[in-house]
């Protein structure tokens, strides 16, 4: 087998392991790299020195890296909206009491009804109002709420 065979096995097998690296990761990791071993195998397909191989390879990967980094960073900071956005510091009304040592408690609010827990431990009775202050899962931690005078 020619030296040239074995690097596009080379580049191809480093395109396949960056490109199941980049799947099993969350964010935008090696996937430049996947681009960097594409073009060097491209150069080996067309028999170029391995110099120039490692080069593209480099070259490729950095310019990807600088041209896509920037958006990959905005993509990662868009908030995206959820449940607790629309029921955080918001009344709720307790519809089972709220125990943390029993472990029951559930809340009804904007026409749902949560599973809830206290967020001090105190036990808050059926009926009364709630303000929802934090959300863990699917569970409301709520605290009872003041009455305004």
């Amino acid at each position: 087998m020619a030296w040239m065979d074995i690097m596009r096995i080379v580049w191809i097998g480093a395109a396949i392991v960056f490109g199941i690296a980049e799947a099993a990761t969350a964010g935008l990791v090696t996937i430049w790299f996947v681009g960097g071993a594409l073009a060097a195998l491209v150069a080996a397909s067309l028999h170029a020195a391995l110099w120039l191989q490692l080069v593209l390879f480099f070259g490729v990967s950095t310019v990807l890296l600088i041209a896509t980094r920037p958006l990959a960073r905005r993509i990662r900071e868009k908030a995206v909206p959820t449940n607790l956005d629309r029921v955080l510091n918001k009344p709720a009304r307790v519809t089972e009491t709220v125990d943390n040592e029993r472990s029951t408690g559930a809340v009804y609010i904007e026409g749902k009804t949560w599973t809830a827990r206290s967020e001090d431990g105190s036990v808050l009775a059926k009926d009364t109002m709630a303000e929802v202050v934090r959300m863990e899962g699917v569970k409301l931690f709520v605290r009872e709420k003041k009455q305004e005078v």
